[in-house]
């Protein structure tokens, strides 16, 4: 089994963090392997932000993603430039206040309120968490207690618990 994950969003959404937790949770946290490569424009925040996770059962000769088996959208403008991987993706996420997708990838796509739930949990900067609880339950991927391990090792001491309750949030979407 290889599964390729991509998510694509803007510096400062917490896209890079996001994937480097899912990779933690697969490598750490169950015998399967895992890897990551990022890239980011040069701005910090608001640049376009993209990080992609390959997760297999066997070691990973090529950590390329070609053809994301899920894409996670959280921005326009990764709708747009992901436009083509949105229609063949077999999992597509996105954040429904963020991103309107065309009739096509709209069709298949779960399109979930991750800003708005987090805006709701006092801290809008935890909809990556609320995605990554999304994504646990749609994918079945990993399973939800190694993703809880690889969120409460991968944030501050002091957010822990918020993020933790982000990610529960997000599995009840």
């Amino acid at each position: 089994m290889r599964k390729e994950v991509r998510f694509a969003g803007f510096g400062g959404q917490g896209v890079i963090l996001a994937a480097y937790i899912l990779g933690r949770a697969v490598s750490v946290h169950t015998p399967m392997h895992a890897t990551m490569t990022q890239s980011y424009g040069p701005e910090s925040r608001g640049g376009a932000c993209e990080a992609d996770v390959v997760v297999s059962d066997q070691e990973i000769d090529t950590p390329e993603v070609d053809r994301p088996d899920i894409l996670v959208l959280l921005s326009q403008e990764a709708a747009t430039k992901n436009r083509e991987d949105a229609r063949t993706a077999s999992l597509v996420l996105s954040d429904v206040d963020l991103v309107q997708l065309d009739d096509e990838a709209a069709r298949k796509a779960i399109s979930l309120p991750f800003t708005r739930t987090a805006d709701a949990l006092g801290k809008r900067i935890v909809a990556n968490m609320v995605m990554l609880g999304a994504l646990t339950r749609a994918s079945a991927m990993v399973p939800r207690e190694a993703m809880e391990a690889a969120v409460a090792e991968s944030v501050k001491p002091g957010t822990r618990e918020l993020n933790l309750k982000a990610f529960d949030a997000g599995t009840r979407l």
